[in-house]
């Protein structure tokens, strides 16, 4: 299975983020900060190395706390 991902929202922020593609682990690239961006929508893409190849998908939420104040 190969894992690719799509940010959804806020678009301009594609650099965040990053995927193994073997693994599927998201990991940040870059610090997130709550009164940027306080809610991330991404969509995790799985595809199937079969013929011909099945994918299938799922949307992840990712909620910024403001743990300073």
């Amino acid at each position: 299975i190969s894992y690719s991902l799509q940010i959804l929202t806020p678009p301009d922020k594609r650099d965040i983020f990053s995927i193994d593609r073997k693994s599927g682990e998201i990991r940040l690239r870059n610090d997130l900060d709550f009164e940027d961006v306080g809610l991330y929508r991404l969509q995790v893409d799985a595809t199937d190395q079969g013929n011909p190849p099945l994918s299938g998908h799922c949307k992840v939420l990712l909620e910024v706390l403001d743990v300073n104040d």
